[in-house]
């Protein structure tokens, strides 16, 4: 696992620098790695493999190399994992305020930092946490595929009004908010490279699943049948599937059923013929 600190923040800490800003600097740094540790103890606990993790201005972003096919349970964990640091640690740097075990104005400066912190993770956005807890819910209602989109445009108009409210003053005759502009920005364009990304990652969902079919019957699982045409395109029964059940799809034919086919035929099937072309 490598840790990387994303140009966004290396930027802001580049400003920070530049406005003598090292007290707040340092704090802001050990706030976020705190956050990000959360998240990684609490996907160590589950076995996650974590290839990288990216440090952020608010958070992190983490590559996890089994995503698609992890529980919605576990993702809920280590989603709000993160957000838990910075709830305990507001209530400490407010109570060493309050014990005169700190100076009050940097500890009430240090809580205030992380009920941000925490309170913009939650934020229905992708990569924010809110946004991760946002596509687990979709995921348990919808097909994978559809809960993608949904997610990543819920995302992309986030990000906007994010923008919006950014240059808002500006508008009146005010100062651009600049933080929020640039963070807003870079949802945005996160928000762009992951709908870009969106067949990479449902192929991905569906190479890890067809692995893991086998694993499913042989614990045993209750099967959610899925009601196709004969001629109906394989590329879109895969779209169907949904993240936390395992299907039986049924061919009718002149409402009989043709055939009944485990969903790991239909992935083989369906991959097969991606590397064909």
């Amino acid at each position: 696992m490598t840790v990387r600190l994303h140009p966004l923040f290396v930027l802001m800490m580049a400003l920070a620098a530049a406005a003598g800003l090292f007290v707040e600097l340092a704090t802001l740094f050990v706030i976020v790695a705190i956050h990000e540790l959360g998240h990684v103890a609490a996907a160590f606990h589950y076995g996650w493999r974590i290839r990288e993790i990216r440090l952020l201005p608010f958070g992190g972003v983490a590559e996890v190399e089994d995503a698609g096919t992890i529980p919605v349970r576990q993702e809920t964990v280590v989603a709000l994992a993160g957000p838990m640091q910075n709830a305990w640690l507001a209530l400490s740097g407010w109570a060493l305020g309050q014990a005169g075990w700190a100076d009050r104005a940097w500890a009430a400066d240090f809580a205030a930092a992380n009920v941000w912190i925490g309170l913009f993770n939650l934020l229905p956005i992708l990569p924010l946490d809110g946004g991760k807890l946002m596509q687990a819910w979709l995921s348990l209602r919808l097909p994978y595929h559809a809960a993608l989109r949904r997610s990543v445009l819920i995302s992309l108009a986030g990000g906007a009004a994010l923008t919006v409210v950014s240059v808002w003053p500006a508008l009146r005759g005010g100062p651009v908010q600049l933080n929020f502009l640039l963070i807003g920005l870079f949802l945005l364009a996160s928000g762009w490279y992951q709908w870009r990304n969106i067949p990479y990652l449902f192929i991905r969902f569906l190479v890890h699943r067809s692995r893991r079919s086998a694993e499913k019957l042989d614990a045993g699982a209750i099967a959610h049948p899925i009601v196709v045409s004969p001629h109906r395109p394989l590329s879109t029964v895969v779209r169907l599937f949904m993240k936390e059940r395992y299907h039986l799809i049924y061919v009718m034919n002149g409402g009989r059923i043709q055939r009944v086919i485990p969903e790991g035929a239909v992935i083989e099937g369906f991959l097969a013929r991606l590397r064909s072309r």
